[in-house]
């Protein structure tokens, strides 16, 4: 079947210089107060900042000069670019990695590149867009479907299933969610997956124990909180009526109050049930016992 005009780009055709320059259009400010507008001027900064970072992260793995971006001056760019193209009546503007992967590929070596495109963009709507409403959408769909496929080849899932589950179910996750919803709805339940298996790495490697017959040995290796308080209590209670406990915690920065409750409660039952304890923190929590 020959390609209809609904298959191809639509961009607007300017006579001349003036009836270009109309197409920009001035906001209009008095739907400021609307409720809805907030909502979705709040949704598209989320979507639009999260995209980005997750875009100049992904650049920076491609990049040969393993360079840095700093993030928080991408995302103050991307407002500033963002406030202007409102003014002028644009859409918003995001860090896109199919333009980034792109330029790499192209062997592009500064943030020129990215410049320079933009420019040439501008340059072709005014000078050729009848060109460019030549182009199919399915051409430019297929240049995405290879780009994202080269940045998600089976080679990355198979190394994250190598580093363990709790790095390959966010990120499978992550993308289901993002087909089955939205990229909003689908990043956000992205991070909280990402969150429950941090939090539940946390709870589990938060301290060990060792025991020798009746000496027990137990070391804080991070941060304690009120959700290690059960597991800690469980430990505690194994320690024998007259064995010795060694308390580290020097490693802790931070110790929530429920557990250094607990670690005091115990330390005045242990004085009648003879055990003795060798305790060793840092000056910050050097007056728990």
């Amino acid at each position: 079947m020959a390609l209809g005009e609904n298959h191809l780009v639509k961009l607007p055709v300017a006579k001349d210089f003036t009836e270009f320059t109309g197409f920009f259009k001035s906001p209009d400010f008095s739907a400021i107060g609307v409720k809805f507008i907030w909502i979705q001027a709040i949704t598209l900064a989320v979507v639009a900042s999260l995209e980005s970072l997750l875009s100049i992260e992904a650049a920076d793995k491609l990049d040969p000069n393993k360079r840095f971006t700093p993030p928080n001056r991408e995302l103050v760019a991307q407002g500033a670019g963002n406030v202007v193209s409102s003014l002028l009546g644009g859409l918003p503007v995001t860090a896109v990695i199919v333009r980034s992967s792109a330029n790499i590929s192209a062997g592009a070596k500064t943030k020129l590149s990215a410049i320079l495109h933009g420019v040439l963009l501008l340059l072709l709507v005014y000078f050729a867009p009848e060109l460019l409403n030549k182009i199919p959408l399915t051409s430019l769909a297929a240049v995405l479907i290879f780009v994202g496929f080269k940045l998600t080849k089976p080679s990355i899932f198979k190394d994250l299933y190598k580093k363990g589950w709790d790095q390959i179910i966010p990120f499978v996750v992550t993308i289901l969610a993002i087909l089955f919803t939205d990229l909003l709805i689908g990043i956000g339940i992205g991070i909280v997956t990402g969150l429950l298996f941090s939090i539940r790495s946390n709870f589990k490697n938060a301290f060990i124990i060792v025991n020798e017959e009746e000496q027990y040995l137990i070391r804080f290796r991070k941060d304690i909180t009120f959700l290690h308080k059960s597991d800690l209590k469980k430990q505690l209670d194994f320690v024998p009526d007259g064995g010795k406990l060694l308390l580290d915690i020097t490693r802790s920065e931070f110790i929530d109050t429920d557990i250094i409750e607990l670690i005091q409660d115990f330390a005045i039952q242990s004085k009648h049930k003879n055990i003795k304890i060798d305790f060793r923190a840092s000056e910050k929590y050097s007056n728990i016992i």
